[in-house]
């Protein structure tokens, strides 16, 4: 699904070049949930860019479902986005004079997907995150866990190769967040490739396998049980 090949972005600040990845090598498989975690600054946004076609590697090569998709341009990458990539933000973007059952059909409409087809997709959507109910409501006269909610119906109703989460639960509280990962779960339950982008460990302790980054680099990769136990030795948790 994802092969990340000696993956190094570098920005200009000022005169300092900054490498904010340097050299990653990363392979997830189809149907799995990885969650990447790190602190601000350690590299975990530059490489959620460039695995949601974003952004593409100052040098080195990114596989997405067997696309190379390293060298393209935004038209290409746009295209690539609409087609394979479902997108779960932590601000939710939606849009607020929209109606909820028209924020879901937003890409399909990009895609080129028929009026009747989009109704029918979307509300498939939303009932599979128990949201229907709320289909002709704005986002406004919505909590936020049915917004992020929302947000998760869109990035599916395109069926897409791949759900890429960037801080899902980072504006909710503690009861909602364990909902909206509970949903997560599920969905990788019933076959769904999830990559979570966090910085809080509980939350990546969530997924089946955990990728930790510090300074642009991978310092851990493996299964999450094995994350738990380095946690433990170190204090993090007991």
């Amino acid at each position: 699904m994802i092969e990340l090949n000696e993956i190094t972005k570098i920005y200009q600040a000022g005169d300092t070049e900054v490498r904010a990845n340097d050299g990653v090598n990363l392979k997830i498989e189809k149907g799995e949930f990885v969650a990447i975690v790190g602190k601000s600054g350690s590299g975990k946004t530059t490489i959620m860019n460039i695995i949601g076609a974003l952004d593409v590697p100052t040098d080195g090569q990114y596989i997405l479902g067997g696309t190379d998709v390293s060298d393209m341009d935004d038209n290409e990458l746009a295209e690539v986005r609409n087609k394979m990539i479902g997108f779960i933000f932590q601000q939710y973007n939606l849009l607020p004079r929209s109606t909820v059952l028209e924020n879901v059909e937003l890409p399909l409409l990009y895609a080129g997907v028929s009026s009747a087809d989009r109704k029918v997709r979307a509300m498939k959507a939303l009932e599979k995150v128990g949201i229907d109910d709320k289909a002709h409501n704005h986002p406004y006269q919505l909590s936020g866990g049915q917004q992020q909610r929302v947000s998760i119906a869109r990035a599916l109703a395109g069926n897409p190769s791949l759900i890429l989460a960037d801080e899902p639960t980072g504006a909710l509280d503690s009861k909602t967040s364990r909902e909206v990962l509970d949903l997560l779960v599920l969905l990788n339950e019933e076959g769904n490739t999830i990559v979570l982008i966090t910085h809080d460990t509980g939350v990546a302790c969530e997924a089946k396998r955990v990728v930790k980054m510090h300074d642009g680099k991978i310092v851990y990769d493996g299964p999450v049980e094995e994350y738990k136990e380095t946690l433990v030795s170190e204090g993090w948790l007991k």
